[in-house]
């Protein structure tokens, strides 16, 4: 039985991995087609410097280049370059503009085939295993496996056209993953900046995430303080206060102190509730008792608005990974109740990658804005201290969508 249930959640970790294949195939195929008019554009311009006026289209089509190269670099995740420099012979003297040069005859043309290939393959599956459904209601002449390699005239050659269409579909869940590597690799090669760049880059965003993380810890503290002496410290102070009076008044008068007592009980309770959510806070039971979908659900549960949870984590990711995530989704989820007006909100957690992602998405009004005092800027700081991505579109009108990626290297 458990290895059945093994070889299923291979089967289906196969898919996914499949699919999300086909999505980095056909954005490689969006930026190769990018490509594709910016190396025509450099080639008419070579072709029309024989012509003397070739030059001046030179500084453009380095530009155009240095655009969709950064496309790529964004669809990889890869650190930008310096920008292209102004002179044209230092332009064509960089070493960066080199490597995009290359970059883009290998992506022009093997990008576009991959890209292609990628498409064309899901569709022969969907033509193939579909066959014995329409072969009978076309023309003779058209009643043929996608490769069109014979013609089908009776039920069996449907039938086989059909575990034809299977067997591909097969081919396909296993090649996709291949193609979209090759598709990648030749921007991965020759698109990263050197390593001394790379290096001096990574250090630059080390320390800038250094400082987040300090400042978001001294944000925690002065949270903490302000919530112990605000709440738990003025309750205590009262129960002291009360237990004063009620000593006083013990003699003279036993029921008024009995009286007293009780309230100072009723001080002493709110204090260790106060207390217990101060504490709360800081690292949610129900993250050590059960894990952090069911710590999402229990915020969804709490939420004025209608709220869904979809999640998808396989195993547990260290308790830092599932505290930040927590704190994301409950500042997001305090932002959509106060100030988005909407009827309802989503929140889908992932893992994919080595990374948890956490989307939190309404159908508010929108127009969110990390300046407008709504607790954005203290989830990017949050994030950045764990040297995760922030990002947030809210157009007027909303949606508002909220992106967290969070490393949690497992």
């Amino acid at each position: 039985m458990a290895t059945e249930d093994a070889r299923r959640w291979d089967a289906v970790a196969r898919a996914r991995a499949a699919l999300d294949a086909l999505e980095r195939l056909v954005g490689g195929m969006g930026t190769a087609v990018l490509a594709v008019a910016a190396l025509l554009w450099l080639l008419g311009a070579a072709v029309l410097c024989l012509a003397g006026v070739g030059l001046l289209l030179v500084p453009a089509g380095l530009r155009l280049l240095r655009v969709v190269a950064d496309r790529e670099r964004a669809r990889l995740a890869i650190l930008p370059p310096p920008p292209v420099p102004r002179e044209l012979r230092a332009a064509l003297a960089d070493t960066a503009v080199r490597r995009e040069l290359g970059w883009l005859g290998c992506h022009s043309t093997l990008g576009t085939l991959l890209g292609l290939t990628a498409l064309t393959l899901p569709v022969d599956v969907m033509h193939d295993a579909s066959f014995p459904l329409w072969w009978r209601f076309v023309p003779p002449s058209s009643a043929t496996p996608a490769q069109g390699f014979f013609t089908a005239t009776n039920w069996r050659d449907a039938v086989v056209i059909c575990l034809f269409g299977v067997a591909t579909l097969v081919v396909t869940v296993l090649v996709l993953p291949v193609l979209a590597r090759c598709q990648e690799w030749p921007g991965k090669r020759l698109l990263a900046p050197a390593r001394g760049t790379d290096l001096a880059l990574r250090v630059a965003e080390l320390t800038a995430t250094r400082a987040a993380a300090l400042d978001a810890h001294a944000v925690e503290l002065r949270r903490i303080e302000r919530s112990l002496h605000d709440g738990t410290q003025n309750r205590l102070v009262a129960v002291n206060v009360l237990l004063g009076a009620a000593k006083r008044a013990l003699a003279r008068d036993p029921a008024a102190a009995e009286e007293i007592i009780g309230r100072a009980q009723d001080a002493g309770e709110q204090a260790l509730a106060e207390l217990r959510g101060v504490v709360r806070s800081i690292l949610p039971p129900v993250l050590t008792e059960r894990s952090l979908p069911d710590a999402l659900t229990a915020l969804a549960a709490d939420c004025p608005v209608t709220c869904r949870i979809d999640t998808d984590l396989p195993g547990r990711p260290a308790v830092s990974v599932q505290v930040t995530a927590y704190f994301v989704v409950a500042e997001a989820l305090t932002n959509v109740a106060r100030h988005s007006g909407a009827s309802a909100a989503t929140v889908r957690l992932r893992h994919e990658r080595d990374r948890v992602h956490v989307e939190v998405t309404d159908d508010g009004r929108g127009g969110a804005a990390e300046d407008a005092g709504s607790g954005l800027v203290g989830i990017r700081r949050r994030v950045e201290a764990h040297d995760g991505t922030f990002a947030l579109a809210s157009p007027a009108g909303g949606p508002t969508t909220l992106v967290v990626s969070l490393p949690c290297g497992s």
